[in-house]
């Protein structure tokens, strides 16, 4: 019985700590998909407007409660992102809770000096 306990106790640690990993994204997965043209069915890349994530460490700083774009001012940097997709980046917006959405957030914060 003590060994089913601790055999559940590692499994239940594992899929937390995968689940964080994943949970906060992949800033070099998110870099490739800023420079694709083509990602969320675009034909322009982030990286056109924002050349080397220029203003998008501002994106991640503490505290903030709303995003401002040409598109309008958001209450998620999620919807913020995918404003940019639709209208810049002539995509199709991403699920907000989706790898690449948190691949691109931890780019952004991968930019933080």
């Amino acid at each position: 019985m003590r060994i089913f306990k601790t055999t559940a106790v590692v499994i239940g640690m594992a899929l937390v700590l995968s689940t964080a990993a994943f949970a906060a994204g992949d800033a070099k997965k998110g870099k490739m998909l800023f420079d694709d043209a083509n990602f969320a069915g675009g034909s322009v890349s982030c990286s056109s407007c924002h050349p080397d994530g220029k203003e998008m460490e501002k994106a991640v700083m503490r505290g903030k409660k709303e995003w401002k774009n040409p598109g309008g001012t958001w209450l998620s940097l999620e919807d913020a992102n995918n404003v940019c997709i639709i209208l810049a980046n002539k995509g199709k917006a991403i699920d907000p809770k989706s790898a690449e959405m948190k691949d691109l957030i931890a780019y952004f914060k991968s930019l933080k000096k």
